[in-house]
């Protein structure tokens, strides 16, 4: 068990905690989030360390590992999947300025997105620490995934791409993680970390009952100022922000599921666009954010 005495973004003390969620995929056990008043990250407090959180992940409902289409809300995924890897796969293209590269993807569940890369003619490279979801990465589209360990064999500047699509907030080895992405990256490289964004109306809302928050395999709630003092820690800059619109509709039946008991399919789509509405001035509000990341 992990026991934060201080912020494991910038190891401020400043720290507080600010309210309890509980885990609605595994266990049902409730976990405190607490926040950095320096800055504004959230974080699970006692958290199971990297040898104990494998259970949490035991799920057949964990859609990126099983990608199960079991329920009304899974397949619904599954259906705006098809549109989301299209244009993630063009938003690497078009920021990388390459049509064809090398790319790495973290955490990457069933390798979904990495068949996407493959197919447009990049070399992909993916890693994924379930075995479920490596097997049926193997099954579904050939991938052979490595576990990530691998991440610090790689040499420098080894790809023109790196990914988390919520990936970032699971990590136990978070300032490692991006010293050595910093490194692997080339020059001209981005890195691509899609997050949930704890300042949109959803989590609001919501409040523990938020799906964002997904303790405790969330290990970490950030917001657009948290990653900026984060990334800024290791040289890296944010050229650029990307909002996930779909994400809202997602994250707010989910939620609305949690905080009471069984889902209502209109009021979270009424709130889902609620949160896109007052995002769509100011990306920074939307519900999950893609960061486009660059030395």
């Amino acid at each position: 068990m992990i026991v934060y005495s201080s912020c494991p973004c910038c190891s401020s003390t400043k720290i507080i905690k600010v309210l309890t969620a509980s885990d609605h995929t595994v266990t049902q056990e409730k976990f405190d989030i607490w926040e950095c008043s320096s800055c504004t990250v959230r974080f699970t407090q006692n958290v199971p360390d990297v040898d104990g959180i494998g259970t949490y992940y035991a799920s057949a409902d964990y859609v990126s590992h099983s990608d199960t289409k079991k329920g009304f809300i899974n397949s619904l995924y599954h259906i705006v999947r098809k549109q989301t890897l299209l244009k993630k796969a063009n938003l690497v293209m078009k920021s990388c300025k390459v049509s064809k590269g090398a790319i790495l993807d973290i955490g990457c569940g069933t390798g979904a997105f990495l068949n996407t890369m493959s197919t447009a003619g990049w070399e992909v490279k993916g890693l994924e620490p379930d075995p479920v979801a490596r097997e049926n990465a193997k099954v579904l589209y050939s991938q052979d995934l490595e576990l990530p360990d691998t991440l610090f064999n790689f040499p420098a500047h080894s790809f023109d791409a790196i990914t988390l699509w919520h990936v970032l907030e699971h990590v136990h080895q978070l300032h490692e993680y991006l010293e050595q992405m910093k490194k692997i990256l080339n020059p001209n490289g981005r890195i691509f970390i899609a997050v949930p964004n704890y300042t949109s109306f959803d989590a609001k809302h919501y409040a523990e009952s938020w799906a964002g928050y997904d303790v405790p395999r969330h290990l970490y709630h950030f917001s657009p100022s948290a990653m900026v003092e984060l990334l800024g820690q290791h040289g890296l800059t944010i050229k650029s922000i990307k909002p996930m619109w779909y994400d809202s509709f997602y994250v707010s039946m989910l939620s609305e599921k949690y905080k009471k008991g069984r889902g209502n399919i209109l009021k979270a789509f009424w709130n889902g666009c609620l949160s896109n509405v007052k995002a769509f001035f100011n990306p920074e509000k939307c519900s999950s954010i893609i960061y486009v990341v660059g030395k």
